[in-house]
């Protein structure tokens, strides 16, 4: 059973997209979809020429697996405006990005981390410190659907359609003792080797980082070979955290960075296929801007229930002084890898705004910093 539930938290972390349908079992997703219809509520009209759209997904228990069926359900919605979806199931996140760069696919679906490759605005979404609260992530999901940003997502051949939340990834420590942040330097922590940036903001940060794929990241902060692991709270149960945790560790409550998923597409696949590309991309949004309110409330609610189910004992509420400090050394390190050009400066604006305007009080709303 613990061998099972640790390949479905696999699948979760790396599945992306799809993780707004997992995430609420098919009982309660389709029925949010079934009064999005073609022609309806604002919708535009179905295409009438259909088209073939070939999309590359990550599921670890392949064609079989629980995610496929739910990409399914999700293709029977597009079908709805003659968009016609052909998954291709891959076990490897890593496979899906070479097989959708080398042109055996249309569409991806990819970790925003990993899609910052095909577009940096929206593959920036992630950046450490960036989205403190669920409240903000709200908000921005509603911005990004902006016309006026569209184009910034873009970068061709490749658009980022859709980001969609999975989870805020936490500071877990060995003692929970340490709210200095600065008391953890030199200290070796480990992260998901899904791209570098999140080891760079490690090493900024004035940690020791140490990547490994998710199938393994966690084991070294188990084994007590590192001191300090960043993970979202879905990875509590299945990969034991509580043997690294111990009797003495800890959470930082305030999380590192979001974890999201994107669906990035190969524009210039597409037009050969239907020239009117722009019109399906705007039907899709439309589409999911129709029930995103809801689905994001049921997303929200699996991810409370996640971390509820975390031990309270762990969940560190650090003194305001500490806390201080720890935000603003995300933020620091937030803008230096902005200047190293890691993150995208536009994006980082956007974000800004949405801090700020959740908090115009905050001190960084009257600096340029970002």
């Amino acid at each position: 059973m613990l061998n099972l539930l640790k390949k479905n938290m696999i699948c979760l972390l790396q599945l992306g997209v799809l993780s707004l349908a997992a995430q609420a079992n098919a009982a309660d997703f389709l029925p949010l979809a079934k009064d999005v219809q073609p022609n309806t509520r604002g919708l535009p009209p179905a295409f009438v020429q259909p088209v073939k759209i070939s999309v590359c997904f990550f599921d670890m228990q392949g064609s079989t697996g629980e995610f496929y069926s739910r990409a399914k359900d999700l293709g029977l919605i597009a079908r709805r405006w003659n968009i016609i979806a052909d998954f291709k199931v891959l076990p490897d996140e890593a496979k899906v990005a070479e097989n959708f760069k080398a042109g055996k696919c249309d569409a991806a679906v990819l970790s925003t981390l990993h899609a910052r490759e095909f577009n940096k605005f929206m593959g920036s979404v992630d950046a450490v410190g960036a989205i403190p609260t669920y409240e903000h992530m709200r908000l921005l999901l509603r911005t990004l659907f902006d016309p006026k940003l569209e184009p910034l997502t873009i970068s061709e051949p490749y658009q980022i359609v859709s980001v969609f939340p999975v989870g805020a990834q936490y500071l877990h420590i060995k003692d929970r003792s340490i709210e200095d942040i600065t008391l953890l330097k030199d200290k070796k922590v480990s992260v998901i080797n899904w791209d570098d940036s999140l080891a760079k903001a490690m090493n900024h940060l004035g940690l020791n980082a140490v990547s490994a794929d998710v199938g393994g990241f966690t084991k070294p902060f188990n084994n007590g070979e590192v001191d300090a692991l960043i993970a979202p709270s879905m990875v509590y149960w299945p990969y034991e955290l509580k043997q690294g945790l111990g009797d003495k560790g800890g959470i930082y409550s305030t999380p590192v960075l979001q974890m999201t998923a994107s669906l990035v597409i190969n524009r210039d696949a597409l037009k050969k296929k239907s020239p009117d590309i722009d019109s399906r991309v705007a039907a899709f949004r439309a589409m999911t801007g129709q029930f995103q309110d809801e689905m994001l409330d049921k997303i929200f609610n699996t991810i409370d229930k996640n971390e509820k189910d975390v031990p309270k004992k762990y969940w560190m509420i650090l003194e305001p002084e500490h806390e201080k400090a720890y935000q603003e050394a995300l933020r620091q390190t937030r803008i230096q890898l902005t200047k190293d050009g890691v993150y995208d400066v536009t994006m980082m604006k956007v974000l800004k705004k949405i801090r700020c305007k959740i908090d115009a009080n905050a001190s960084e709303c009257s600096n340029n910093d970002e």
